[in-house]
């Protein structure tokens, strides 16, 4: 599958007929949410865990040097914490564009930091997308994040915003942490 996937996603219609739907971000939608949204809340997936495995043409990378950013890879028992937006159908025009590398908008139950759930969106970049780097140590991450930069500015400042995020949220990422300790001795 090519790595830009506005137009599979443009197709993908499941809640066009709602007013109003549940995204749930776990990488840069924590941190920079440049959409409209109607409320946002702490929320989490299940069997869902977060590693820095995508490639980023477009934003924290270039064609030739990628950087990486964050995906969900399944994993049994996993929780993966992050923030949740009620949106209205229109702002995936704006998302699709922005998630474009590689991301499919996929159907994913959500569920809040109250208790309450409700199924909504998440967009992920599965292994099967051209874009997909695939699994490598947490230190080969940082080594690889400490030397990519793309539009959207240096690859590592994503990381670094997504773990500053996560701690201002109270949760924990042993993935995302230690890539961060690995990259603060890169120096």
């Amino acid at each position: 599958m090519s790595h830009n996937t506005i137009a599979i996603n443009q197709r993908m219609d499941k809640f066009n007929d709602h007013e109003q739907l549940w995204l749930f971000g776990y990488g840069s939608l924590i941190f920079k949410a440049d959409f409209p949204f109607i409320e946002r809340r702490p929320a989490s997936i299940a069997g869902w865990t977060r590693r820095f495995w995508q490639g980023s043409h477009d934003h924290r990378g270039t064609e030739a040097a990628p950087g990486r950013v964050a995906t969900l890879v399944p994993e049994a028992g996993a929780v993966c914490f992050g923030m949740a937006y009620l949106v209205t159908p229109e702002v995936f025009s704006h998302l699709d564009h922005r998630e474009k590398n590689g991301y499919l908008r996929l159907a994913a139950d959500i569920t809040f930091d109250d208790g309450n759930s409700t199924e909504g969106l998440v967009y992920i970049a599965t292994e099967e997308n051209a874009a997909f780097l695939g699994e490598a140590s947490e230190m080969a991450i940082a080594v690889h994040i400490a030397r990519a930069c793309g539009p959207s500015g240096p690859n590592r400042d994503y990381l670094l915003d997504l773990a500053q995020a996560l701690r201002e949220m109270g949760k924990d990422d042993a993935h995302v942490f230690a890539i961060e300790k690995y990259l603060g001795e890169i120096g």
